[in-house]
């Protein structure tokens, strides 16, 4: 938890940097935290419009829009998003609107009991223990049973993960593996010689809600 201070004003944020109560947003805000994403020249049109759509879309759906949803609304391609908000789509584009990610599934149906214990059973002899949201709450818990299972829930055409979801995958788990961290969506992409829009059409849920659920881990 912390305090951002900016024309008299303050922001109380959690460990992560996210406003804890997006009703305390206003446009002071992102002004307040965009130096601390590497924005250092100020907000320009293209940075509200972004953010402005974000917060337009959460307001009357209780949804954050997808990195897809919103390069498409914004006429954005991954290298100009990226450009703009340089420490991602979630840390950087979504934390200026003051959406955090536990906000983004605020209004989805959260994961049941009956749902959890369904996934439980994905494997003989192997559980998973799983948040409200269904993320893997141990990475190392997760196995390619696990995957599949997820992909079949999800929009995944008949749930079948290709060699282009599982490069996209393998390389999100070695990357955390490696740097104890989240790659960005840009990272990502680049990695697997991906645009957003391929992204999109390999993991439609999203970004975080799709590909980094599938591979078993989560923002934090």
């Amino acid at each position: 938890m912390g305090v951002l201070k900016h024309k008299g004003k303050s922001y109380d944020l959690d460990s992560s940097g996210f406003l804890t109560d997006t009703e305390r947003w206003d446009e002071n805000f992102p002004d307040a935290i965009a130096p601390q994403l590497k924005i250092e020249k100020g907000l320009t049109k293209e940075h509200w419009d972004v953010i402005h759509y974000i917060r337009n879309t959460y307001k009357k759906t209780g949804i954050c829009p997808t990195v897809f949803e919103s390069c498409r609304m914004n006429g954005l391609r991954r290298k100009q998003l990226k450009k703009l908000f340089p420490t991602g789509y979630q840390r950087g584009a979504c934390k200026l609107a003051g959406i955090s990610f536990r906000d983004s599934h605020k209004q989805q149906e959260l994961f049941t009991t009956e749902a959890a214990e369904a996934l439980h059973a994905v494997a003989s002899k192997k559980s998973y223990t799983v948040d409200v949201r269904g993320f893997l709450m141990d990475p190392d818990e997760w196995d390619e049973y696990y995957a599949i299972h997820r992909a079949y829930e999800m929009k995944i055409p008949g749930g079948k993960l290709t060699e282009k979801h599982w490069k996209v995958i393998n390389f999100l788990r070695e990357s955390y593996k490696k740097n104890n961290e989240l790659p960005n969506v840009y990272d990502t992409c680049e990695a697997s010689d991906l645009e957003l829009e391929d992204l999109e059409q390999l993991f439609p849920d999203g970004y975080h809600r799709g590909a980094v659920k599938i591979a078993g881990l989560r923002l934090r």
